[in-house]
């Protein structure tokens, strides 16, 4: 028996960050279910020497798919050759991000296994007498224990939920034969446009967001400064992507992106509802607002009453002379 997990890359074989999670979580989750195997599982460009370093992580050993045709995701056919690994390999458990991809692999993987799934785990299963996942419900404010009772399980992990534990070794890598050909890819990319050389929002640790407080798009340079300084991504709230004033990839929220970051500020954002729910899992959140009654200071770690103009410019020249 074993614990099979779903190592996600970009079409150009360069592993997520969220890959590393995955296999970090399904070694943790193979040790509480008394040492079972971890296995990986690469459908893509990686070569063997990048996918070798999951080794580190937690996995035994690296099954890769490196046929041209499954380069580009495909849900669908994806899901045909998960499913036909996880049965080569005998795995009780399967262990997924449920990241943009995961969300759309996930659920059809469980039906093909006709296996229990518990989408958007935050911890470790509890194993001792009933296999229990912990997930986050009504948008970030409860928690819900799911128990599994089927022979199959399927985990998506919410990304940057666990984190990523490296230690020394590396895994063996070999070619898996699947039987699932390229007539089975249904989607074709054309064309692939990268937004910007910037952190992806689904893989950064720090974002600094800010919203209509700022008052128009030529007020985001001092947002860019202190991003670039504390070597994080930007974000924005929907009014301000509708008018604009941000690129529409920059979106958080319940529309938009769910981001989970190690830290979160949000500058001149009320904190209604629908972006609260992409951003609530964070784990330290900073709000400035001008508005000490904004919605936001109530979900906030920390939180700063006064005009972004004035304190903006103060941390990053507080930030500047740290970093001298």
């Amino acid at each position: 028996m074993s614990v099979l997990v779903y190592i996600d890359q970009s079409n150009d074989g360069k592993l997520k960050k969220a890959s590393f999670e995955a296999v970090s979580y399904a070694a943790k989750t193979a040790e509480l279910m008394g040492g079972q195997e971890v296995i990986a599982l690469a459908i893509g460009a990686a070569d063997a020497a990048e996918l070798s370093q999951l080794g580190a992580y937690g996995a035994t050993k690296v099954l890769k798919v490196n046929d041209a045709a499954f380069h580009s995701f495909d849900a669908g056919a994806f899901a045909k050759i998960v499913s036909e690994a996880a049965e080569s390999v005998g795995a009780d458990v399967l262990v997924i991000s449920y990241n943009s991809t995961g969300k759309a692999l996930a659920p059809r993987v469980a039906v093909r296994l006709k296996a229990g799934i518990v989408a958007g785990a935050i911890d470790v299963p509890s194993v001792n007498d009933k296999f229990t996942v912990r997930k986050s419900v009504f948008s970030g404010k409860a928690f819900a224990d799911y128990t599994l009772h089927s022979s199959k399980k399927v985990i998506a992990l919410n990304p940057n939920s666990y984190g990523s534990k490296k230690s020394e070794g590396s895994a063996a890598v070999e070619d898996f034969a699947t039987s699932v050909g390229a007539d089975a890819v249904k989607v074709k990319v054309l064309e692939v446009s990268k937004a910007s050389d910037s952190i992806p929002l689904p893989e950064a640790e720090l974002v600094v967001s800010a919203g209509r407080g700022l008052k128009g798009p030529e007020n985001w340079g001092m947002i860019e400064e202190l991003a670039d300084l504390l070597g994080a991504a930007t974000a924005c709230s929907r009014p301000v992507a509708d008018v604009d004033w941000r690129p529409h990839h920059e979106h958080v929220g319940q529309t938009g992106l769910t981001i989970r970051p190690n830290l979160y500020i949000a500058i001149g954002i009320s904190g209604a509802i629908q972006h609260l729910a992409g951003v609530n899992n964070s784990k330290v959140i900073v709000v400035i607002n001008t508005d000490p009654e904004a919605p936001f200071f109530k979900a906030a770690d920390y939180g700063i009453v006064g005009d972004a103009f004035e304190v903006v410019p103060k941390i990053i020249e507080a930030v500047k002379e740290l970093k001298k």
